[in-house]
C-alpha cells in the first residue's frame, strides 16, 4: 500500500505507534507532563491535516519528530523554563522553613514511565531512555537554549545521526555538531543533585531491599530507621513549595514537625521518571481511610537515598498515574 492510499484506520494505527516515544521526546524538551501530552496531540492533529502533503520523502517517524520539534519550539518561545526547587533558591535550614507555593508553570513535573518509555529489546537502549527522563537530567536540559536541547536529545538520547538532525532542523551538520558541543559543556557544568542516581531494571536485590526498608520506615514513621537509609547530604523537595531541605537532620526534623500529619501514611509503588517512586496516602480522620497526598520520586545512589521528591498537587498527579484519590480504611 502506498503512502497516498493509507486509510483513516491505518493512519490512526501508524500514528499511535509513535505516541509514547514522541511523548518522551516532548517531555524532555518541555519538562511538563501535561504540556508534553498536549504537544503530542497537536503533533498528531498536524500530521493528520497535512498527511496528503507527506510524500514519503522521509520516514513517517522522522516526519513526526520534525512536527513535534516545531511544536515544542513554538511552546518554548513563551520563555518559561521549568525547574526544581534547588534550581531556584538556596536550601533552607529547618528553623527557617516556610511553605511558600509558586505557580504550576514554574515546576518540573513528574511523569509515569509508561507514558514516555517505549518497550525496547536492547537493555542498553532502555537504560539510556530511563536515565534521560530522570528529574536531574530533565532539569539540566531545561537550562539549555531550545535548539541545543533538541540537538542533544536527538543525538545523545535517540542516537540520530548529525545529518538526520540537520535535516530535521533545516540547518547544517556543522551547526548541529557545534550546538551539541555547547550543550554537552553546559550539562557537564550542571552535574549536581541526582546526577549519579541510577537503578537497575528490574531492581537488583540490594535496591529492592532498600525500598522495602524505606516503606517500612516511612509507614512506621521511624525517623531513626529512615536516617540510616538517607545519604547524609540527601535532598528533599516538595513542589509546589519552593522550600527544599538538605541533610538527614533537617529532613527528619521537618517530617516530625511541619510534616507530622504524614505519620501513619500508606505507600503504593509507582514507576516514575525512570526511578522508583510511591504514591503516598495520608490518614483521613473524616473517613477513617486515606487520602492522596503526594507522588514521591526517589533517587538512589550507592545503596542510599540521595533525593526524596514529593509532588503534592494530587488532583493533577494521581489521575495521571491512574491512581485513586482515596483508599478505604484497612480491615483486619
Amino acid at each position: 500500500m502506498s503512502e497516498g492510499t493509507v486509510t483513516t484506520a491505518d493512519l490512526d494505527i501508524r500514528l499511535e505507534k509513535h505516541r509514547v516515544e514522541l511523548t518522551g521526546y516532548c517531555y524532555r524538551m518541555l519538562g511538563s507532563s501535561f504540556e508534553a501530552e498536549d504537544a503530542v496531540q497537536d503533533t498528531m492533529v498536524r500530521a493528520w491535516r497535512s498527511y496528503d502533503r507527506f510524500e514519503g520523502r522521509s520516514s513517517l517517524r522522522s516526519w513526526l519528530y520534525r512536527i513535534a520539534t516545531n511544536v515544542c519550539l513554538d511552546m518554548l518561545n513563551a520563555g518559561n523554563r521549568r525547574a526544581r526547587p534547588m534550581d531556584l533558591t538556596e536550601s533552607t535550614p529547618l528553623a527557617q522553613a516556610a511553605l511558600a507555593p509558586r505557580p504550576d508553570n514554574v515546576w518540573l513535573e513528574p511523569m509515569p514511565d509508561a507514558r514516555v518509555l517505549p518497550t525496547v529489546d536492547d537493555p542498553a537502549e532502555a537504560a539510556v531512555a530511563r536515565e534521560s527522563v530522570r528529574l536531574a537530567f530533565v532539569a539540566a536540559l531545561q537550562q539549555l537554549p531550545s535548539k541545543q536541547r533538541a540537538v542533544l536529545i536527538l543525538r545523545e538520547v535517540l542516537a540520530w545521526k548529525a545529518s538526520e538532525v540537520a535535516e530535521l532542523l533545516d540547518t547544517s551538520v556543522a551547526s548541529v555538531n557545534s550546538a551539541l558541543q555547547r550543550a554537552r559543556a553546559t550539562l557537564a557544568e550542571r552535574q549536581g543533585e541526582g546526577a549519579e542516581a541510577a537503578v537497575s531494571d528490574p531492581l537488583d536485590e540490594e535496591q529492592q531491599k532498600l525500598l522495602e526498608r524505606y516503606v517500612a520506615a516511612f509507614e512506621g514513621y521511624d525517623m531513626a530507621a529512615l536516617t540510616t537509609l538517607l545519604h547524609e547530604d540527601a535532598v528533599m523537595t516538595m513542589p509546589p513549595f519552593d522550600l527544599w531541605l538538605r541533610g538527614t537532620d533537617d529532613i527528619t526534623g521537618f517530617m516530625t514537625t511541619l510534616g507530622a500529619a504524614c505519620a501513619g501514611s500508606r505507600l503504593m509503588p509507582v514507576n516514575v521518571n525512570g526511578m522508583p517512586g510511591f504514591a503516598q496516602y495520608k490518614p483521613d480522620p473524616d473517613s477513617g481511610g486515606y487520602t492522596a497526598w503526594a507522588v514521591q520520586v526517589l533517587e538512589i545512589s550507592k545503596g542510599r537515598i540521595t533525593g526524596f521528591h514529593c509532588f503534592l498537587d494530587t488532583a493533577r498527579w494521581f489521575p495521571l498515574f491512574g491512581l485513586p484519590l482515596q483508599l478505604e480504611a484497612e480491615t483486619d
